[in-house]
């Protein structure tokens, strides 16, 4: 009988090893991934009035992970969305949103001549669209992601689109539009951090704040 105590005291002392050892691995693998997620932050998010019109700019930081370089490296186009939501607050109510407006940045890598492009559209970038878009060439990497990143007085709609004597908020997205990756990469992107480009900012808006 001490015998059968005595081991199964051993064997319930091995089970808590061994779950003490798999929870720090599991922390161990959760710190790091959480240490290898690129960071992307929104700064200098301010909106203005120029006439009649609402401009909005802002900075997005990000690194692009070794991951994302090497498919753009191979030719395959990176979309970046940047989305505004502006809503009017309702007490007695869920806010009401009254203007909405994308741009969509497509980022890609030209082999034969070593040359970066990037388009700017108001909607989804199609192949028969490209020639509609605005379209920049860059000759590095750096200098592309640094006119993606910035968005300078972008018209995000007009003072008479809203009664601004009423509380509003503007509300900023950007991210790295997974959805039009060629599938392959959509599934074989799934759950992988370096991989997540996104952020968000929000700003009260009064007639004040766009002086």
């Amino acid at each position: 009988m001490t015998a059968f105590i005595t081991h199964c005291l051993k064997s319930a002392r091995l089970d808590l090893i061994g779950l003490l050892v798999c929870a720090c691995l599991a922390w161990s693998y959760g710190s790091a991934a959480r240490a290898e997620a690129p960071v992307t932050e929104v700064s200098a998010f301010r909106l203005e009035r120029e006439g009649e019109a609402i401009l909005l700019s802002a900075n997005v930081k990000f690194e692009l992970s070794a991951a994302v370089q090497d498919a753009l490296f191979k030719g395959v186009p990176m979309v970046f969305v940047a989305e505004v939501d502006t809503f009017r607050e309702r007490w007695y109510w869920t806010n009401k949103r009254v203007l909405s407006a994308e741009r969509h940045m497509r980022l890609a890598y030209q082999p034969l001549t070593r040359r970066w492009r990037l388009n700017v559209a108001s909607g989804l970038i199609t192949q028969a669209g490209l020639a509609l878009a605005l379209n920049q060439s860059f000759d590095s990497l750096s200098d592309a992601l640094a006119a993606l990143q910035r968005l300078s007085r972008w018209k995000i709609g007009d003072i008479s689109d809203q009664d601004l004597e009423q509380r509003h908020y503007v509300e900023f997205r950007f991210r790295l539009d997974m959805s039009q990756l060629p599938r392959p990469f959509q599934i074989g992107t799934l759950g992988q951090t370096d991989w997540n480009i996104a952020a968000s900012s929000s700003q009260a808006l009064t007639l004040d704040s766009l002086k």
